[in-house]
């Protein structure tokens, strides 16, 4: 008798595997609830057409006044509105991922402004101007919103890649 032809018993196969075999015909009483995999978010808009602005700011709750002005001009160049997005500071949400804000938020499109794909655990880089698809979403990586006021240059960039992005 070989050891690819060993035959057990019913009774030894239940005492080999006394707990990890069950067979129940009744049904438990209480559910076991599964631990949430989200963690509770900061917005700022109502991300109603599905587009995340990931932005890192360590005095604001969301951004300063002049950044959010800023913003706010790039939005309604393309034609979208607060109603439209999802503004998140980074800084100011703790323990935050891309699984995280994707089952959260389901964003369509993410607009990281000087947020590094590391700090949302997105398992990829790449350079900023470069639209990126990962997971059934749309990644954009800009420079800080600081750095763009102030560049004409790195303006044009964005707004190349935003004409792209939005189908302008």
């Amino acid at each position: 008798m070989s050891l690819n032809n060993i035959q057990l018993t019913a009774g030894a196969v239940q005492d080999l595997y006394k707990k990890s075999l069950v067979l129940s015909d009744k049904t438990p009483d209480a559910k076991v609830e599964k631990p949430s995999t989200t963690v509770p978010l900061n917005i700022l808009g109502n991300n109603q057409q599905k587009i995340l602005i990931l932005v890192a700011d360590d005095e604001a709750l969301y951004l300063p006044d002049d950044q959010l002005n800023f913003l706010m001009g790039i939005l309604a160049a393309c034609k979208l509105t607060m109603q439209d997005v999802a503004i998140l500071n980074t800084t100011k949400n703790a323990a935050i991922s891309y699984t995280n804000l994707s089952i959260t938020l389901q964003p369509s499109t993410v607009i990281l402004f000087g947020v590094e794909t590391s700090i949302i655990s997105l398992p990829l880089q790449f350079p900023t101007y470069q639209i990126q698809a990962y997971n059934n979403q749309t990644y954009l990586s800009a420079p800080p919103l600081t750095l763009l006021q102030n560049d004409k240059a790195e303006k044009t960039k964005l707004w190349l890649c935003l004409k792209q992005l939005f189908s302008l």
